[in-house]
């Protein structure tokens, strides 16, 4: 069995959280604001920085790579939250070291996120795959409350999907966006992916990408190290040119046709379908933190 990962404290109401913005510019002021709302509705203190933009980034590298530095190693602060994904954070990591292991803090977000989760989990981290700032006030009732319960160390309920059958698996989760995780294939951000359970979704990719990227992911060997994989939402792929009104018409294979190509002679646990990803409900997920992947019954389930 791999060390377990760190997993930082349990948060308490009256907590100080920073908010940064890591990724690319804010541009929906009022989901932004709603995110700040459910977090204050919660009885957290929120520090909020003056927000730039450079470009299609929120602000200079420097800048943005010293807004995360002023929030980890504030003592006072015992979350991090992130504005919105986009693309940014794979430049925060050049000439990145993480420091303060000792006494981590929760590090909230998905999408471009990814990349600072993992690098996390590299250092043996944990933090929360879950909604960033723009899209936390358009989850449902269960999806922030499955949030709230893991940040405070409570146990939550599995999430169903569909299993491919293959039997169960136990290991450490660690979710992410899909093209986000590939382009850290080969990178010194790139964790040791022994033993551990998947968790990918993926949004805007057209099914011939998401080809691509899985077809990475076999050619570099590290599929053959993993456990099992979870799979959650793919918004948005749709086939090129593809016409929703004529379902006849079929230019490539479907998102789900083409993981299932890429994926099912794997011969390990997979379950697709889960309630996570971009463009709907998405659930919390603990970085690091072990779980049963169930594949008969499609289940995800966190592991007191």
């Amino acid at each position: 069995m791999k060390q377990l990962i760190k997993q930082p404290l349990p948060l308490q109401q009256g907590d100080l959280l920073q908010v940064i913005a890591p990724s690319g510019s804010l541009q929906e002021m009022e989901a932004y604001a709603q995110g700040l709302e459910v977090w204050r509705s919660q009885g957290y203190r929120l520090e909020i920085p003056e927000l730039e933009s450079w470009g299609y980034l929120a602000g200079t590298d420097q800048v943005r790579r010293q807004q995360l530095r002023a929030a980890w190693s504030n003592p006072e602060v015992r979350g991090i939250l992130c504005v919105r994904g986009g693309y940014g954070t794979a430049r925060i990591l050049e000439d990145w070291q993480w420091q303060g292991l000792d006494n981590p803090k929760w590090l909230i977000g998905f999408s471009d996120v990814t990349n600072l989760l993992w690098s996390l989990y590299h250092q043996g981290i944990g933090s929360i795959h879950g909604a960033v700032l723009t899209t936390l006030g358009m989850e449902p009732q269960w999806s922030i409350e499955r949030l709230f319960t893991l940040l405070q160390g409570q146990e939550v309920e599995p999430i169903q999907g569909t299993g491919w059958g293959g039997g169960r698996v136990t290991g450490q989760l660690l979710p992410g966006n899909l093209t986000v995780a590939t382009h850290l294939l080969g990178t010194p951000w790139q964790p040791d992916l022994t033993g551990v359970i998947l968790a990918f979704e993926d949004v805007t990719e057209s099914p011939y990408r998401i080809d691509r990227y899985l077809t990475q992911w076999r050619a570099s060997g590290a599929l053959q190290l993993i456990k099992g994989i979870a799979l959650g939402r793919f918004s948005r792929c749709d086939p090129p040119n593809f016409d929703p009104q004529n379902p006849s018409y079929k230019s490539s294979w479907t998102v789900e046709e083409v993981l299932v190509d890429r994926l099912g002679d794997l011969g390990i646990p997979i379950v697709s379908g889960l309630p996570f990803g971009h463009d709907g409900e998405n659930a919390a997920l603990p970085v690091g933190r072990l779980v049963e992947l169930d594949s008969d019954r499609g289940t995800l389930s966190i592991l007191p």
